[in-house]
Order: structure tokens, then C-alpha cells, then sequence
């Protein structure tokens, strides 16, 4: 994911979901939730999903300053899977009780410390000093 503007539609679509599923869960879907004990677990998703939106955000700002720093898109690309694998498998976890979606979450986290680590090379690229 290369260009500030994919980058940022991407988050807006992605914090409208989080915000709707976030409320989705803790509204109408709150008794099946906490009759199955997936409360905690909608919840997770929906914390991760939303924070990873702000960073999401923050990458696209990022992105418009410094459009040829390619760290940036790698970033992105990881927050966006991370949201699908890790928070996508929680939800699915919470609403199917699909113990296959189990093993899927750790990929997503995976995903996020990626991009986490990806930020940090953007920033060395992003210093005037940087060879």
C-alpha cells in the first residue's frame, strides 16, 4: 500500500467497521455474548481493531509528508492485515465459536508487531542523517 490517499480511505472504512462492531457488541449482541463467554473476546477485537485504525491514520498522515518512504506502505499493509487476521478471527470466534479461528489470531498479531517494527525502520528512513 503505497499512496496517503488508499491509506486513509482504508482507515476511515475500517474505523467506521470498528466503531458499528463495537457497538454491535455491546448492544445487540451483548446477551449472546455473555451467554457464550465472548464478551471479553468481542471486546479485544474491537480495542485492537480500533487502535490499529489510529495507527492507520497516523500512517496515511505520515505517508502524505514523505510519499517515497516505502516503510510506510509496508506498514499499512500490516496494520490492515493484522485488523483482518487478528480481530476478523476474534469476531468470528465470538459470534461462530469456531475453534479453527483460534489459530488464526496470533498471525494477525503477528501482523501488527510488523507493522509496529516497520514504523521504526520508516522513522530511520524518515532522519535527514539516514545514509
Amino acid at each position: 500500500m503505497q499512496h496517503s490517499t488508499t491509506t486513509l480511505r482504508l482507515a476511515a472504512l475500517l474505523g467506521a467497521c470498528g466503531v458499528a462492531l463495537g457497538a454491535f457488541g455491546a448492544h445487540g449482541l451483548a446477551a449472546r455474548l455473555a451467554a457464550t463467554g465472548h464478551a471479553t473476546t468481542w471486546e479485544t477485537a474491537a480495542r485492537y481493531h480500533l487502535l490499529h485504525v489510529v495507527a492507520l491514520l497516523a500512517v496515511g498522515i505520515w505517508q502524505q509528508r514523505q510519499p517515497a518512504n516505502g516503510w510506510l506502505g509496508r506498514a499499512a499493509t500490516c496494520f490492515v492485515m493484522g485488523v483482518a487476521l487478528f480481530s476478523g478471527s476474534l469476531y468470528g470466534l465470538s459470534l461462530t465459536g469456531a475453534r479453527w479461528l483460534g489459530p488464526v489470531t496470533p498471525l494477525g498479531g503477528v501482523a501488527f508487531i510488523a507493522g509496529w517494527l516497520l514504523l521504526a525502520r520508516a522513522a530511520r528512513e524518515a532522519r535527514p542523517d539516514a545514509a
